[in-house]
């Protein structure tokens, strides 16, 4: 599988971590990402309330011709994006990223919530999961 990037976005729409694996994406500027994580949580808020049916946890995959972006609401209102090529496991990676991510950030008392990830432990065990894929 090939995963070309992984951002973690607050609750509030703010970018709290970024991170490119491989070639692939684009270099953006840092206005850049925080500018499309703003637009992506709000895409994800807009299809939260589109559907026909009741309530909604909103889109969970954005797919275009070259790539798939899976996307995972967790308990708390953050949203991590996994952008890869259409890929089958993409959705047990993001469970995944999120165990580490409850691991390693949520159970940190370092860690301001809604904040920036600055977590060592956090990176080294992103990297091990996806940057050899």
């Amino acid at each position: 599988m090939t995963i070309f990037g992984l951002w973690v976005i607050n609750k509030a729409g703010g970018l709290v971590y970024q991170r490119n694996f491989g070639d692939g994406l684009p270099n953006l500027t840092s206005n850049e990402y925080l500018v499309l994580a703003g637009t992506l949580h709000g895409i994800h808020a807009i299809t939260s309330r589109l559907s026909p049916t009741g309530p909604s946890s909103g889109a969970q995959v954005i797919e275009g011709e070259t790539f798939k972006l899976n996307i995972l609401l967790t308990h708390t209102g953050t949203l991590i994006f996994l952008t890869s090529l259409v890929e089958p496991t993409a959705d047990a990676m993001l469970q995944n990223v999120y165990e580490i991510y409850t691991e390693a950030v949520m159970k940190n008392p370092f860690h301001t919530p809604e904040m920036p990830i600055r977590t060592e432990g956090f990176d080294t065990k992103v990297t091990a999961l996806l940057g050899g894929r």
